[in-house]
């Protein structure tokens, strides 16, 4: 089973706890997520399924995209609402354009801190480990890009946002951060995420649609189609014999497709067979193999 199908997480589950839901749904091991979210928050979780987990590679840096709620008045040690308050609270009311002003000077190249619970190591060990136990937790900043961030609305001391980052942004420490800034305090009362890369809400399933779909044996629909993977790289169908060669490793000629250094390379309007990188002129060399060779019935290639 290969696939990619996008997951509605809900609330209250860690991003392995889907793992290791959806590895017992589809009765395959081969599972894995691209992308982390917290527990408390919704959304998007995109997972790759069988041999499509090689192309995890190709998301590690995808930008993400998320709207919320940020609770001004008092920061937590989590950065969020399951945290405990580490400023006492305070009556606050903004208006929409103190907001508006606020989350302007976060947008573009920043650096940022993570939370001290998050899953950053120091040491080989993760920070909330540290967190937890009261310890010191000396994170470093990191470079981190905030392309869009527009508040929808603001009332007394809750704001309504969008914000779309690139990989490795953290929404609490913007939540987080907002509040120092203002001097009273901040964090994320509510996060869900809309899309990742090419993946959005509207293409998420919830876990019980996977378990009827499994119990239907009716599965096919669940997963994203392939050709709508990785958009940035053309796709080319091959025959038979091409197919081949591609699955057994060796380079092949495809067509020209200008300066693309990869292509999406299919056996069938839905069969991705591999991803190959240009070697020179129309010669690609098949890198990631995504599926067997078929036995052939002539050999007439020169």
């Amino acid at each position: 089973m290969n696939g990619i199908v996008v997951i509605d997480k809900p609330a209250g589950l860690t991003s392995h706890d889907v793992v290791n839901r959806l590895r017992r749904l589809l009765n395959e091991r081969s599972i894995g997520h691209l992308g982390t979210l917290d527990p408390a928050a919704t959304g998007v979780l995109p997972m790759v399924v069988g041999n499509l987990t090689r192309l995890a590679q190709f998301y590690i840096k995808m930008e993400k995209i998320y709207e919320g709620v940020i609770r001004f008045g008092f920061a937590t040690d989590t950065y969020d609402a399951e945290g405990e308050a580490t400023t006492a609270p305070r009556d606050v009311t903004l208006s929409r354009d103190q907001v508006c002003e606020l989350a302007k000077s976060f947008v573009g190249a920043i650096e940022q801190t993570p939370p001290p619970f998050s899953a950053k190591k120091i040491q080989g060990v993760p920070a909330y480990k540290l967190a937890r136990k009261k310890q010191d937790v000396p994170l470093k900043s990191v470079p981190v890009e905030v392309k869009e961030f527009e508040i929808a609305n603001v009332e007394k001391d809750h704001a309504i946002f969008r914000v779309r980052v690139s990989s490795g942004t953290y929404v609490r420490s913007l939540a987080h951060d907002m509040g120092a800034k203002l001097g009273c305090g901040a964090h994320l009362e509510s996060l869900r995420r809309t899309g990742a890369g090419e993946f959005t809400i509207a293409d998420a399933r919830m876990l019980e649609e996977i378990d009827a779909a499994c119990k239907a044996a009716d599965i096919d629909n669940i997963f994203i189609h392939p050709r709508k993977l990785l958009p940035e790289f053309p796709a080319v169908t091959v025959n038979a014999e091409t197919a081949a060669y591609i699955c057994t490793g060796r380079p092949v000629n495809l067509p020209d497709f200008s300066s693309a250094r990869k292509v999406k390379v299919f056996r069938s309007q839905r069969e991705l067979i591999a991803i190959a990188t240009r070697v020179a002129g129309t010669l690609f060399h098949p890198g990631i193999v995504l599926a067997s060779a078929p036995t052939l019935h002539t050999s007439n290639r020169s």
